[in-house]
């Protein structure tokens, strides 16, 4: 069995890219900075590295997105990876890339924040709320 999910939270890179298949299917891509922590060896700092995703979204509701986001929109986003590779028409040589394919998204920030948007109608699934029951550190299996 293998499962192929995935959920960030990040800012838009750059404006979306509203294009359409030639069988006129909306394909929205977006560019998502999501930020790591890490420790800078030389100076025993923690430091944040930024990790670039390209995101893509199909549909008419890539239609309605693409009406409420902007470069620097902060977006919460669920789907899953896929792998392509092509050719490059310039020097011939062999690319590929991973991307996320959007399933649920949900708007972080509102037009006062200058990110664009507000709440989309597209938001991620709630998640449920944790039991009253207390978690027992031994009753954890890692």
């Amino acid at each position: 069995m293998s499962i192929n999910r995935v959920c960030i939270t990040g800012n838009l890179t750059r404006d979306p890219e509203l294009r359409s298949t030639g069988s006129g299917m909306a394909v929205l891509q977006m560019g998502v900075a999501v930020n790591d922590r890490r420790k800078n060896q030389q100076t025993g700092e923690w430091e944040d590295a930024p990790n670039f995703i390209d995101v893509v979204m199909f549909g008419t509701r890539a239609e309605s997105v693409s009406r409420f986001l902007s470069k620097g929109s902060k977006v919460a986003i669920e789907g899953k990876l896929r792998w392509s590779s092509w050719d490059d028409k310039t020097t011939g040589a062999k690319r590929s890339k991973v991307e996320v394919v959007v399933d649920d998204i949900e708007f972080m920030s509102s037009k006062s924040d200058g990110g664009g948007g507000g709440r989309s109608d597209y938001a991620a699934p709630a998640t449920s709320a944790p039991s009253a029951d207390p978690v027992i550190e031994d009753d954890i299996p890692f």
